[in-house]
């Protein structure tokens, strides 16, 4: 008997989806094709049949996470009730929760130093992906995409140290302080 319609599609996503929590956690090079299989509840044999090597599900990964974190800041950013609502996406961005949540959380900090090293493709379209995030963070502060740059890039950094560390005392001031100065960025 025949697969429903759409049944193909709705694997593919669940492999992306365990791909991106996957790619978050434990990083690109340190996961497997079974193991991302496994966490979407399917056997290693059909990934073949849904993406052509490892980087092409990589780069979708990429796109799922990001798309994922957008909208999710985007509600972060809805249920604030005061003006600048960025405040209220730079608290959720730079707090212990996202921080200790790394299989949840952006995967932009998560993944950057490797993406440096992947292939073109991957790298086109985290490119593409990081455009894309800064714009959504520009365009909700209302400031230029060359400081929504700055202002973002200050959040990766604060992000990234801060679960670098082994001192949870320097880790959460790493947070504090960048959340200080990402919000004092916005109001130059």
């Amino acid at each position: 008997m025949p697969y429903p319609k759409g049944h193909k599609i709705k694997v593919r996503n669940k492999i992306v989806e365990s791909a991106a929590q996957a790619f978050r956690s434990h990083g690109i090079h340190d996961v497997s094709v079974p193991f991302i299989m496994k966490g979407a509840g399917l056997t290693h044999g059909g990934f073949y049949s849904h993406f052509d090597n490892k980087e092409q599900l990589v780069a979708e990964a990429c796109r799922y996470a990001i798309s994922d974190t957008i909208a999710l800041l985007q509600e972060v950013a809805d249920q604030e009730e005061q003006n600048p609502k960025i405040n209220a996406v730079i608290d959720y961005y730079l707090s212990p929760y996202h921080r200790d949540k790394t299989e949840m959380g952006c995967i932009i900090p998560a993944l950057s130093a490797e993406i440096a090293r992947s292939s073109e493709e991957v790298r086109q379209v985290f490119t593409q992906e990081l455009e894309r995030m800064i714009a959504f963070i520009s365009d909700l502060a209302g400031i230029e995409v060359s400081k929504g740059s700055a202002l973002f890039s200050t959040m990766v950094g604060s992000l990234v140290l801060a679960r670098t560390v082994n001192d949870p005392e320097l880790s959460d001031s790493l947070l504090s302080s960048g959340k200080r100065y990402a919000k004092e960025l916005v109001m130059i």
